[in-house]
């Protein structure tokens, strides 16, 4: 019977002869196997071209209803209008600061902070106040353009319902709980998911 040792100093001196073959067999430095000469890089390119201005409206529309429609665009806002200071009158007590005139042709559109805005009140007893822009004159409510805008439902009572349409509940179970007609949660509910 062959010992075990002998059989272990075998394979040990195969396995060193089998490292030898390898390290001798395969070359360790492709670039000294295959010594090739880089080529030296091409001269860098020359801009001499002259930037392109952006074409935008530079031709006359076609007709006269695109030529009408083009004078009425609104252009981004530049500078902002003066801040309006109240001189008369008790100082105001609503907080308008973060409201903004929605009117696309009022100077103050989008400007907020600006002294514009007075609160006029609740219309029709309704929930949501009415402001008034001394810019333009205009009134608009302060839910414009949030999807609370124009919905005579409490506001906590829509985002209970809300919720519960979020959670999985159906549009006919949302309207049992809440004791309304289905079609009033499916018009409530499409700008509430798209706002």
């Amino acid at each position: 019977m062959v010992s075990h040792l002998f059989f272990y100093q075998l394979v040990l001196v195969a396995l060193v002869w089998l490292c030898v073959m390898l390290h001798w067999a395969w070359p360790s430095d492709p670039a000294a196997v295959c010594p090739t000469t880089p080529e030296p890089p091409g001269p860098l390119p020359k801009h001499h071209r002259e930037p392109t201005p952006f074409a935008g409206l530079t031709c006359k529309p076609p007709c006269a209803a695109c030529e009408q429609a083009h004078e009425h665009v609104s252009q981004p806002p530049g500078c902002p209008p003066p801040r309006i200071v109240p001189t008369r009158g008790r100082p105001r007590q609503v907080v308008t600061s973060f409201h903004f005139c929605p009117d696309v042709h009022c100077d103050y559109q989008g400007w907020v902070g600006l002294g514009n805005l007075s609160a006029n009140g609740h219309p029709s007893g309704g929930p949501w106040r009415q402001l008034y822009c001394t810019g333009c004159g205009g009134y608009f409510q302060e839910t414009h353009g949030t999807p609370l805008h124009g919905k005579r439902v409490a506001p906590e009572k829509l985002v209970w319902a809300v919720g519960a349409l979020a959670e999985g509940l159906g549009i006919r179970a949302v309207a049992r709980v809440f004791e309304v007609d289905p079609n009033t949660v499916l018009a409530g509910r499409v700008p509430l998911a798209c706002g």
